[in-house]
């Protein structure tokens, strides 16, 4: 792994031909060579996933994307992402999953990628237990329907109970159902859908304002329009596709492309794992 943005003095010492004078002729002895990557430690990948620190007083939720892609923009092969992933893009998947308090999935997603519940992670008891998190993240699920099975793992067997994002119009039935399960229902729209802001706002009232999402492209499409997605982790794939797969993204076009700033971004392999955030200067503040 190597950091390409931002660009530090540890990152001019990676680059190729660069670094401190001297470097050229083989640098300090035991130095690192020019270029060179080694894989990075769970604490430092999550030192450098960490969510921003809300100010002093203003506690707010912080909604930040994890999603892949391919060089010619699939977010998915034959269905699934994980054919464009990598071992590494997965060690990334279960840091950013170590760090929320929620991961919110749509339910397409639950169905098409077999969703199992979070599973609590030794190497990061305890930094949540300091952060006064649960053992793991609750998967937190957005469905207008409840069309969900509910005697997989992820209503059977979860250390923290699922959640259920819906409307206000939900089939009754259905509601009852996932509440039997163990299921806890939210109501985050007026009708059969979900809306956005409601969901964000549904989380915060239970204390969970560092969120992740995983998708799938409806899903991120939703948050996007809404403009409550404050950041993006997208892994760029060194693989070609073609084929009609979805994008990341999917549902209506906004009216204006939103722009976001580079954070970091990271190579191993031909990967890049990007980070994108948006602007301070946006205008757009939300509290828990």
């Amino acid at each position: 792994m190597r950091r390409l943005f931002p660009v530090t003095e540890e990152t001019a010492a990676q680059a190729p031909g660069g670094g401190p004078e001297g470097e050229e002729a083989g640098g300090a002895a035991g130095a690192r060579a020019p270029g060179e990557s080694r894989e990075w430690s769970l604490a430092e990948l999550a030192a450098a996933y960490a969510y921003p620190e809300p100010a002093p007083g203003a506690p707010r939720t912080w909604l930040r994307a994890n999603m892949v892609s391919s060089l010619d923009g699939a977010a998915q092969h034959e269905g699934r992402s994980q054919p464009i992933s990598s071992a590494t893009d997965m060690r990334i998947f279960g840091t950013l999953r170590a760090l929320a308090d929620v991961v919110l999935v749509g339910a397409e997603t639950v169905r098409q990628e077999g969703y199992r519940p979070a599973r609590a992670r030794a190497e990061f008891a305890g930094a949540r237990k300091a952060a006064g998190q649960g053992p793991v993240p609750a998967i937190a699920i957005v469905t207008a329907s409840l069309e969900l099975d509910f005697t997989l793992p992820l209503f059977t067997s979860p250390l923290v109970p699922t959640l259920i994002l819906t409307g206000a119009a939900a089939a009754p039935d259905r509601v009852a159902a996932a509440e039997k399960a163990g299921a806890r229902v939210l109501i985050a729209g007026a009708g059969m859908g979900v809306e956005p802001a409601r969901a964000v706002q549904a989380l915060a009232d239970l204390g969970h304002t560092r969120l992740l999402t995983e998708g799938g492209p409806r899903l991120l499409g939703q948050l996007i329009a809404a403009e409550v997605l404050d950041e993006l982790c997208l892994t760029i794939s060194p693989t070609l596709t073609a084929g009609g797969a979805q994008r990341i993204a999917g549902g209506p076009s906004v009216a204006v492309p939103h722009r976001f700033e580079l954070a970091s971004l990271l190579e191993e392999d031909g990967f890049l794992f990007s980070r994108y955030r948006r602007p301070q200067n946006s205008g757009i503040i939300r509290s828990a």
